[in-house]
């Protein structure tokens, strides 16, 4: 497995990131490889715009039902 350094984490990162480990019972290293697995596994917003592009939209409701539902629902 490769080992990821980081510079220049400014002390007070390190001291929460320290307490939140030491909370959860893990250590340092092992809390931040779960911290950068999270960040890592969340889609970017260009990941997201393509799945959004790709939805089948056929059966969804028109612009006038939107717009329909929109009135409807103000006093």
């Amino acid at each position: 497995m490769p080992t990821l350094y980081v510079r220049d984490v400014p002390p007070d990162v390190v001291e929460t990131l320290k307490e939140r480990a030491s909370a959860t019972g893990m250590s340092l290293s092992a809390y931040v490889v779960g911290e950068l697995r999270r960040i890592a596994e969340r889609p970017t917003n260009e990941e997201i715009v393509a799945r959004l592009q790709d939805l089948d939209r056929r059966n969804g409701p028109s612009t006038d039902e939107i717009l329909a539902a929109l009135s409807d629902s103000r006093p």
